[in-house]
């Protein structure tokens, strides 16, 4: 089998540039299939998601000379966006896919589509709706979030496709120390994943005088550098900002916390996998009740729920751990035995190929 890959990589790195990556090196090692790749990643990581710009439309113009590559492929995977620009700007790949009767499988790595569907009205509806309804399959994330397929593919053909861990996070796990806070934010530094949130959260303890450490790791948003350098001042005795992450500094930050915090409320959020690589790596999570997180995370299991853009649940949760931090190691466990016994890449992409073949 020979499948096309249409969608973002690395570099940014996002939760679905990962995952396509992950897609590409290890399907073919996996499995029989080969994969092809046309690159849309757009290389500036803005929080401006959907909005139109010259730079932006010049940049997908130039993706179309590829196009060619859909006559060899048997069927065409596409990571597709969640806004009326970042469905349209796939269209030619719909349409070519379409015309040489390739099966075309669209994968949704958020739970923004179906809204972004309901909102749109006249001209504008009738063309999203019929760029996704050429779709044969849909893959989402997991069972809430099937409702960002259902107006456009029938039910029997949408498969939930859970979120990964990569295979090194799971090598030579050192036992964790809850002997103090030891904090970690790691995902792209945008307001929406509640980065801003989780520093005033940190300055609220900083004055009530509870001990912590906080390293905060990812890309950051270009329109936020100056805010967010200007909290890294505040505090500076307390938290480390490491920039971008890979491989063996990103294991050493969270083998290194023990406390994970993700207060998300980002609009395209579907299943992050920063959460399940906290698993992994037996931190405590704290995060919100949103998007596809509750299919994934249990509540005194996993961690621990805090309010949507509320620094104060924040900085109030990580007082009550502060106070008896040993004893919720137990959650630290149940966490690195749920990711090894489901979260592995080899399960995720075993998954994935019998969606394609099917």
């Amino acid at each position: 089998m020979k499948i096309l890959l249409i969608g973002p990589l690395p570099k940014p790195i996002t939760g679905v540039s990962l995952a396509n990556q992950i897609v590409a090196n290890y399907l073919p090692k996996y499995t029989n299939t080969q994969v092809d790749i046309i690159n849309t990643s757009y290389k500036v990581l803005k929080e401006d998601i959907g909005r139109f710009s010259i730079k932006k439309i010049l940049h997908y113009l130039i993706q179309y000379k590829e196009l060619h590559k859909i006559k060899r492929a048997n069927k065409v995977y596409i990571t597709i966006g969640q806004t009326f620009f970042g469905v349209v700007k796939y269209y030619p790949f719909f349409l070519i896919a379409n015309i040489y009767k390739k099966e075309i499988i669209v994968h949704v790595h958020g739970n923004h589509l179906w809204k972004e569907y309901l909102d749109l009205n006249g001209i504008k509806k009738k063309i999203f709706y019929s760029i996704l309804s050429m779709a044969e399959k849909g893959i989402v994330l997991s069972k809430s979030l099937e409702k960002n397929m259902l107006p456009f593919i029938d039910k029997k053909n949408i498969y939930i496709l859970e979120n990964f861990v990569e295979d090194f996070l799971f090598e030579k796990i050192k036992p964790k120390k809850f002997d103090c806070l030891k904090i970690i934010f790691l995902s792209n530094l945008m307001e929406e994943k509640g980065i801003i949130d989780l520093l005033e959260a940190l300055i609220i303890l900083k004055k009530q005088g509870v001990p912590f450490q906080a390293k905060i790791a990812g890309g950051m948003d270009v329109s936020m550098q100056d805010k967010l350098n200007d909290y890294f001042e505040q505090l500076k005795k307390n938290v480390e900002y490491f920039g971008l992450v890979y491989g063996k500094e990103k294991k050493e930050l969270l083998d290194w916390g023990n406390v994970f915090v993700f207060p998300t409320y980002y609009s395209m959020e579907g299943q992050p996998i920063s959460l399940f690589e906290a698993m992994a790596t037996g931190n405590i999570i704290l995060t919100t009740q949103h998007a596809g997180i509750p299919d994934v995370f249990k509540e005194n299991i996993n961690g621990f729920y805090v309010d949507k853009q509320s620094p104060l649940s924040i900085a109030n949760k990580l007082i009550e751990l502060d106070k008896n931090l040993r004893s919720y190691k137990y959650i630290s466990d149940n966490n690195m035995n749920e990711a090894k016994r489901k979260y592995r890449v080899e399960n995720f992409i075993l998954k994935l190929n019998d969606i394609l073949e099917k």
